[in-house]
């Protein structure tokens, strides 16, 4: 959805995924701190931009700059589904093989998402989305 804003409303578009993890391996978060830098350097050199991702951590650091918020608030099946039909994405992974094969991983994730307690859990995007002043969409089906 976000990359399909960019296209059609000429947005820069930034995936927190590219900005959230360093490259070593496993992957290791990276500091909050080098994020914000990110963050504040990708918004300064944007003056129209969408910024995609799950981190609600990182999405705060934004979010007094963003005039307008959707929420993604699909029931986890469907999140699911969504992730199972997922183009490859080249940013993240060398191939759509190795993206496929992170897949079992990633569905065992999105299982969770009711029950965390984390930056990722729908109560901390549900939060983050109530404390938004400006304009706000939640989406609750893909549809």
């Amino acid at each position: 959805m976000a990359m399909r804003l960019a296209r059609e409303k000429g947005l820069a578009h930034l995936d927190l995924d590219t900005i959230a993890w360093t490259s070593s391996s496993p992957p290791q978060r990276r500091s909050l701190d080098e994020s914000r830098e990110c963050i504040q350097a990708f918004i300064c050199a944007n003056t129209n931009w969408v910024i995609e991702g799950c981190y609600s951590d990182l999405l705060e650091m934004a979010l007094s700059d963003a005039s307008e918020i959707i929420f993604l608030n699909l029931p986890v099946e469907a999140c699911i589904k969504n992730a199972e039909a997922r183009p490859w994405e080249p940013h993240k992974y060398a191939s759509k093989n190795a993206q496929d094969a992170n897949l079992p991983m990633l569905i065992d994730w999105i299982k969770q998402y009711d029950n965390r307690k984390d930056t990722f859990s729908r109560e901390a995007h549900e939060k983050l989305f109530q404390r938004f002043s400006g304009r706000k969409i939640m989406l609750t089906s893909n549809h």
